[in-house]
C-alpha cells in the first residue's frame, strides 16, 4: 500500500505524519501556517497563489492543483516523502 508522508522541516522539531486524504493535507497546511503566524493572504502572496486556493486547500478540496499545492508546501517548509509499500511497478 502506498502512503504519503508529510514531514514538517522548519525551526520546529521535524515530525512525520501519514497523510491519507486532502483533508489531512489541508489540516497540516493550516497548522503550519498558524505556527508561522501567517494569515491566508500572506501565505498566498509568498507562495504565488491566491487566497481562494489557500482556503480550498486548507478545507480539503480534493481537486486542488498539485503544482500549486507543492508551491504552498514549499513556502511553509513542508516536504513530501512518498513511500511505496512494495516492489516498483511501471
Amino acid at each position: 500500500m502506498n502512503c504519503l508522508i508529510l514531514a514538517v522541516s522548519s525551526d520546529f522539531i521535524p515530525e512525520q505524519e501519514e497523510m491519507t486524504s486532502a483533508s489531512d493535507i489541508g489540516r497540516k497546511v493550516k497548522q503550519q501556517r498558524k505556527r508561522l503566524g501567517m494569515n491566508q493572504a500572506e501565505l498566498a502572496m509568498v507562495s504565488g497563489t491566491g487566497v481562494r486556493f489557500i482556503s480550498d486547500l486548507e478545507n480539503g478540496k480534493e481537486t486542488c492543483e498539485v503544482g500549486k499545492m507543492l508551491q504552498v508546501l514549499a513556502s511553509l517548509g513542508i516536504k513530501i516523502d512518498i513511500s511505496g509499500g512494495g516492489e516498483d511497478q511501471d
